[in-house]
């Protein structure tokens, strides 16, 4: 008999779930105006809002928290962070942050311009907001296979060539700062980037003289995609991987709280000298000195240790698995998701969920909802929301894709939670069509306007 798989780790600590009834959360989620993000966590029995800073840290990075060197000018945790860079990515130069959406704000400070416009494979939400912010222009130019959930390809985060070209001819080097690979593409549905698509889009960059940076909140997963589904480097490491992965990009930036397997914090690694000292200005001003930027010693000690963690194998492959055991489930009870599955998260399709209700309406927000009414299970909207509205017109962008985001913390709940949440979804689809309408808006932000809109029932 073959041995069942079990995680390559064991409980130490619980955490306590407080359960609510059906009703209760019904009017809970009326009181914060129908936006999941307004909850208080004592709500939510199985929390799937995000991957990001959520996960279960392990013994030895407890260790690294009580070891930790506050010193506000070289800490020794910092450079035991930097020998981690440099072992895993080979960069020599490193500006700590808080999160990453502080690496964009310093990074971007420096090298985007109004005018600007960067190309890349559906731009991260924070990317995006940077990017306009500055009144610059991001633009997707992911393979089309991306945007239909029924279709497999085994990397959804592609960049098509012809695109990227057609964006640099039209718009000239001097317009464009970078060009942005983000893996695994988040957006897309947590689709992966081939090793071939980075060398051909790297050396495509190099043809016009313009420069890659990589968003790598989540590069680990995408190395380890690589080696399970292209043939050419099945036989290599997970270490062997990431650093080919690095090997012609200019400069990257982490929110490490989902890769780094940590809490908080994030970074931008590089080896260009003169760019490093002009990000260094930036840092000061936005996040702390060079050697610690927005972040403590403890958790510069503990993510030196996490992204070591986070390219063993057996992690990510234990990892990937509850993610794709959880993937079976949804499709035992039909529920449509966008396949093939990522690394950190399902994505239901909401169009076809809930075909009736219009994307004026906000389906993927409506199924969020009802999800959250019906088991306190707590996703998140990756759909017209969030892609907010022309900066021009004002008005809804409609992207192609309605998804609910169901983002799984790292080694933090069981497979019996993954039953738990599929039930939960078989139960809303039994009585989707009872769901004859979604939602207005009452309020909302000028620029990322999810993370606190106020919605109300048509």
């Amino acid at each position: 008999m073959n041995l069942p798989h079990i995680p390559p780790y064991k409980t130490k600590v619980v955490e306590p779930v407080y359960f609510r009834t059906k009703a209760e959360r019904a009017a809970k989620i009326k009181e914060v105006n129908y936006n999941l993000f307004n909850l208080h966590s004592d709500w939510v029995i199985v929390d799937l809002m995000t991957d990001s800073g959520t996960g279960a840290m392990s013994e030895q990075q407890w260790a690294e928290i009580m070891l930790g060197d506050e010193s506000y000018a070289g800490s020794e945790s910092y450079f035991k962070l930097k020998r981690s860079v440099k072992d895993i990515m080979d960069f020599e130069y490193l500006a700590p942050t808080h999160q990453g959406r502080a690496a964009e704000n310093i990074l971007f400070s420096a090298v985007v311009k109004d005018g600007d416009v960067v190309p890349g494979n559906a731009h991260f939400d924070t990317t995006k907001g940077h990017i306009e912010f500055r009144k610059a222009e991001a633009i997707d130019c992911t393979i089309d296979a991306a945007f239909d959930t029924g279709t497999y390809h085994p990397f959804k985060g592609n960049i098509n060539l012809d695109k990227l070209e057609s964006v640099i001819l039209k718009y000239g080097k001097d317009r464009i700062p970078f060009i942005n690979i983000t893996v695994t593409c988040n957006t897309v549905g947590g689709q992966p980037v081939s090793l071939a698509n980075i060398k051909s889009t790297c050396q495509l960059a190099q043809k016009y003289g313009i420069p890659v940076y990589m968003d790598i909140a989540r590069y680990a997963e995408n190395a380890y995609f690589i080696k399970i589904r292209e043939a050419a480097y099945k036989d290599w490491t997970i270490a062997e991987i990431v650093k080919e992965m690095f090997k012609e990009v200019a400069v990257v930036w982490m929110s490490s709280k989902k890769d780094g397997l940590v809490n908080i914090g994030g970074f931008i690694a590089l080896n260009d000298a003169e760019l490093y000292e002009k990000l260094g200005q930036f840092t000061i001003i936005y996040e702390g000195f060079l050697t610690y930027g927005g972040m403590s010693g403890r958790a510069m000690g503990a993510l030196a240790v996490g992204l070591r963690e986070g390219i063993e194998f057996d992690y990510l492959n234990d990892r990937v698995k509850q993610v794709q055991y959880l993937a079976e489930k949804l499709k035992t009870y039909n529920i449509p998701i966008q396949e093939p599955v990522g690394g950190h998260a399902i994505y239901i399709d909401a169009k076809k969920m809930l075909p009736h209700i219009p994307q004026t309406e906000y389906p993927a927000q409506l199924l969020g909802v009802e999800m959250y009414i019906e088991g306190g299970v707590r996703g998140v909207e990756i759909g017209t929301l969030l892609a907010d509205r022309d900066p021009l017109t004002g008005k809804d962008r409609l992207p192609e894709m309605e998804l609910l985001r169901l983002a799984i913390p790292r080694r933090v709940y069981s497979r019996n939670h993954m039953d738990y949440i599929a039930a939960t979804l078989a139960n809303v689809a039994a009585r989707s069509k009872d769901i004859k309408a979604g939602f207005t808006i009452k309020k909302q932000a000028a620029i990322l306007r999810h993370f606190t809109v106020e919605l109300e029932k048509i």
